[in-house]
C-alpha cells in the first residue's frame, strides 16, 4: 500500500508542492533516493511536568469517580463485531463466523460480583476494544480500584495467549506517563491483565465532545504523550496500535492506557494489532518504531481535522491544504504530518524525540501566533542568527548573503565527534581543513569532517570544491539533512536562488519545527526577488523568535522592493526594524536603517511626515561620530528638496531634527551638518565638504 498524500498548497508560483514532492514523500524528504533502511535512533526524550512544555495552560480535568465509570448494559454494537480471523462482520453476539467457520463470542464473560483470582471483585464493564473488555474492578488486598482487560471475543484462543502468557514483560514498564500493570490472572480459562485505574476522559471522548481541538492543545497531548513512546522504544518495545481511545487525560497530565497490542520489537512471531486508519501501511509486515509514530500523526490529524474518509479513501492520505483550511493556515504542522505519514518509513520520523523536538518548535509557533507574542528557543540542530558577526560598521548596507543563512550543528552522535571539536580549535585555516582530512581518512563512517570542510571552501572562489565533499557524506548517510542545507547555501551563495528554494524548502519539511530553514528560505526568496513571499517567512521567524534579526533586515528590505509598487510598504519596512530588541547588538544599526528607510527616495520620495518621524528616531539614537552626521545630512537635505519644490509646505511648527521646517532652517541645518563633517575628515573629502557647505547655507548668512 502507498502513501499519497497530497502535496503542499505551496506559496511561491512555479515552486510545485514541496519542490517536487507532491505525492507525498517517495524516498526522501530531502529528495534523495536510497536502498536499504535508514538508521532508526532510538533514544529517551527528557519530558516535562506540564502539558505542552508549560507553553500553554489548559482546564484541568477532574478525575472521573470509578462507578460512574461503568456500562448500563455490556453489549457489543453490531457495528463493532468483527471476525478475528478474517475480519468478516458479524452479526450475532456468539456462534460460528459464515465465512470461514471460527467460533466467536463476544458475550462479557464477567458479572458485577464475580471476583477474580480470589483478590478483584468485579463491579461492571467500563468499556470494550479491539482486544478484550475492560471491567471496573476492586482489589479486596489493596483496597484501590483496578481495571480487569480481558477478551473481547472470549473464543479467541490467539488472543487470549497474547492477554496473558506473552504479556508477563508488561510487568517491567514503569512510566509515569504509561498506565501501570499490576497483575496477570486466569479466571474461567480466560485471562486478565490488572491495571492501574485512571479517572478522567479519553481523546476520543474529549474530541467527540468537543469536535475539533486547537491545534495548540492537540500538539500539547500529542508532544506529551511521544514521552511515553520514547521510553517504551528504549526498552525494546513497540505499542502498535495507539489511536484516540488509547490516551487519557486526567488532572494536568496524560496516560498512555491500553497495554494490550505491545510487543516487542524483536518478536517474529508475535500478533500484530491496529485500527484503519491509524495504522502504517507496512505495518502488517511487523511493527516498528517508525510505525509507532505513524500512529501518533495519524491521532494528531484526526484531533485538528475532520477527516473525510479516515478509514476508506483517506487511509493513508493527509487532506489537500486547498480542501483543509488549518493546514494552509498551519504549514509548519502540514510538513510535519506529511513526513510523519511519508510512503516511505525511512523518510518518517526516527525517534520519538526527534519527533517530539519538532512537534515542540511547531507548538512554539502556534503560540506565537495565536498570543501575538514570541516564544523563543534555542535550536540544537542549528547556530542561532549570524548576521552581528557579519556586520561592522553602523550605515553599511545589509544585503541577502549566503553568509547570513544559519550554519547547521554537528551530529553529536558522530563517531568522531571529539577528534573533530579538536580540530575545530585549530586557528589557522590550513591546517584545520588538514586535520579535518585526517580525520576523514581515520573514521571512514564520520559525515561530521567533510561537513565541517565545507565553511573552509564556502567561497565565491573556492565553492566548487564542497559538493565532492557532500556526496561523499551522502554514501555514507542518504538521509543526511545537512547534505541538503549545504547545497542550498552553495546555491544562495552563487547566486541560483530557485535551486537554493528547493533545497531550503526540502529541509523545512524535514525539520518542520526549526525556524533556520524558513530564515534561509525567505533569504533565497528575496534573492529571487518574490517578495511578498520572503516577508511572510521573515515575519513567522520574528514572530516566534526576535532573537533573528536577519529576518528584520530582510522583511524591511522587501517591504522597500514593494514600495514602487506599492504605497504604505515604507512603514511596514520601519514596522520590521523595530523589531528587534533593544538587547540586540544590532539594535543601534536598526534603528539607522529606520531612519535610512523613512528618507529613503529610490523608488517614491518621502514626505514630511517620514522625514518627521526619522528625526524623531534619531534624537534617541546613540550613534555618534561621522555616521550620525551622515544621516543628518540624508534628512536635512531631503527636507530642503521638499520646501524647495513644495514651498507651501514650509511653516515653523513641524520640525526635523528640531529646526522649523523652512527653506533656510534646512539649509541651516545642512551647513551645520558638512561643516561637522569635513571637521572629522582629511584632504581633498574635506575641501569638497566644506566647499558644499558654503554653497548650501542661507543668501543673508553669506
Amino acid at each position: 500500500m502507498s502513501n499519497t498524500n497530497s502535496g503542499l498548497l505551496s506559496r511561491r508560483s512555479g515552486l510545485g508542492a514541496l519542490g517536487g514532492l507532491g505525492t507525498g514523500i517517495s524516498s526522501s524528504v530531502t529528495g534523495r533516493t536510497s536502498t536499504g533502511t535508514r538508521r532508526s535512533g532510538v533514544s529517551s526524550h527528557s519530558t516535562r511536568k506540564k502539558l505542552g512544555a508549560g507553553l500553554i495552560t489548559l482546564p484541568d480535568l477532574p478525575s472521573t469517580a470509578p462507578e460512574d465509570m461503568l456500562l448500563a448494559e455490556a453489549v457489543v454494537p453490531e457495528n463493532k463485531r468483527f471476525c478475528s480471523n478474517c475480519n468478516q462482520a458479524l452479526k450475532r453476539e456468539f456462534g460460528f463466523c459464515p465465512k470461514c467457520g471460527v467460533k466467536f463470542s463476544f458475550v462479557s464473560s464477567l458479572k458485577p460480583g464475580d471476583r477474580v483470582a480470589g483478590q478483584y471483585e468485579v463491579k461492571g464493564a467500563i468499556a470494550f476494544g479491539g482486544l478484550g473488555w475492560v471491567y471496573l474492578g476492586f482489589d479486596l488486598t489493596l483496597s484501590r480500584y483496578v481495571v480487569l482487560k480481558g477478551l473481547l471475543n472470549s473464543e479467541d484462543t490467539s488472543s487470549a495467549a497474547v492477554a496473558v502468557a506473552e504479556k508477563q514483560f508488561l510487568a517491567s514498564v514503569k512510566h509515569a506517563n504509561i498506565v501501570g500493570i499490576y497483575n496477570f490472572v486466569n479466571h474461567g480459562g480466560e485471562g486478565f491483565i490488572v491495571m492501574e485505574y485512571v479517572g478522567g476522559k479519553t481523546l476520543k471522548d474529549i474530541r467527540k465532545e468537543r469536535g475539533i481541538l486547537p491545534v495548540a492543545e492537540a500538539i500539547a497531548y500529542i508532544h506529551r504523550v511521544l514521552g511515553a513512546f520514547s521510553y517504551l522504544h528504549a526498552q525494546g518495545l513497540v505499542y502498535c496500535d495507539f489511536k484516540l481511545d488509547n490516551m487519557l487525560i486526567e488532572g494536568d497530565d496524560i496516560k498512555l492506557i491500553d497495554l494490550g497490542g505491545v510487543r516487542r520489537i524483536d518478536d517474529p512471531e508475535g500478533d500484530i494489532y491496529g485500527t484503519v486508519g491509524y495504522t502504517a501501511p507496512e505495518a502488517g509486515e511487523g511493527p516498528t518504531v517508525v510505525t509507532d509514530l505513524y500512529t501518533v500523526a495519524r491521532t494528531l490529524l484526526i484531533l485538528v481535522c475532520a477527516v473525510k474518509g479516515f478509514t476508506k479513501e483517506s487511509q493513508y492520505k493527509l487532506p489537500n491544504p486547498q480542501d483543509e483550511p488549518l493546514f494552509a493556515q498551519q504549514e509548519s504542522l502540514y510538513r510535519f504530518l506529511l513526513r510523519a505519514t511519508a510512503t516511505d518509513p525511512n523518510a518518517r520520523f526516527q525517534s520519538a524525540a526527534e519527533m517530539a523536538d519538532q512537534l515542540l518548535g511547531i507548538l512554539r509557533e502556534v503560540v506565537a501566533n495565536d498570543r501575538n507574542s514570541p516564544c523563543p528557543s534555542t535550536s540544537s540542530l542549528f547556530s542561532g542568527d549570524r548576521l552581528s558577526y557579519l556586520i561592522t560598521g553602523a550605515l553599511d548596507p545589509i544585503l541577502v548573503d549566503a553568509q547570513q543563512v544559519p550554519l547547521a550543528l554537528m551530529d553529536k552522535n558522530d563517531v568522531a565527534l571529539q577528534e573533530i571539536v579538536g580540530a575545530m580549535g585549530i586557528t589557522e585555516p590550513k591546517q584545520r581543513s588538514e586535520r579535518l582530512a585526517e580525520i576523514t581518512k581515520q573514521y571512514p563512517q564520520s559525515t561530521g569532517a567533510q561537513l565541517q570542510s565545507v565553511d573552509f571552501w564556502f567561497t565565491p572562489e573556492s565553492n566548487s570544491k564542497i559538493e565532492p565533499l557532500l556526496q561523499i557524506v551522502e554514501k555514507i548517510d542518504p538521509w543526511e539533512w545537512r547534505v541538503t542545507w549545504n547545497r542550498g547555501r552553495i546555491a544562495l551563495l552563487n547566486g541560483k536562488s530557485k535551486d537554493a528554494i528547493a533545497h531550503f524548502d526540502r529541509v523545512y519539511t524535514d525539520l518542520p519545527g526549526e525556524l533556520a530553514p524558513q530564515l534561509a528560505l525567505a533569504l533565497a526568496l528575496e534573492q529571487n526577488k518574490d517578495y511578498s513571499e520572503a516577508i511572510f517567512y521573515y515575519q513567522r521567524v520574528l514572530q516566534t523568535n526576535p532573537d533573528y534579526p536577519t529576518a528584520a533586515f530582510g522583511r524591511a528590505r522587501c517591504h522597500m522592493a514593494l514600495q514602487s509598487k506599492e504605497l504604505g510598504q515604507r512603514d511596514a519596512a520601519v514596522s520590521a526594524l523595530k523589531q528587534i530588541l533593544p538587547t540586540s547588538s544590532l539594535y543601534v544599526r536598526s534603528q539607522a536603517q529606520a531612519i535610512q528607510t523613512w528618507a529613503n527616495d529610490d523608488h517614491t520620495s518621502p514626505n514630511i511626515q517620514d522625514l518627521v518621524a526619522a528625526s524623531q528616531i534619531m534624537d534617541q539614537l546613540s550613534l555618534q561620530g561621522l555616521e550620525r552626521y551622515q544621516l543628518m545630512y540624508t534628512l536635512f537635505n531631503n527636507a530642503l528638496q521638499i520646501v524647495q519644490k513644495n514651498p507651501q509646505l514650509a511653516t515653523s511648527t513641524t520640525k526635523v531634527m528640531n529646526r522649523p521646517l523652512t527653506k533656510s532652517e534646512m539649509q541651516m541645518g545642512l551647513e551645520s551638518v558638512l561643516r561637522s563633517m569635513a571637521h572629522l575628515s582629511e584632504g581633498d573629502e574635506k575641501i569638497r565638504l566644506v566647499d558644499e557647505a558654503n554653497r548650501v547655507r542661507p543668501m543673508s548668512s553669506r
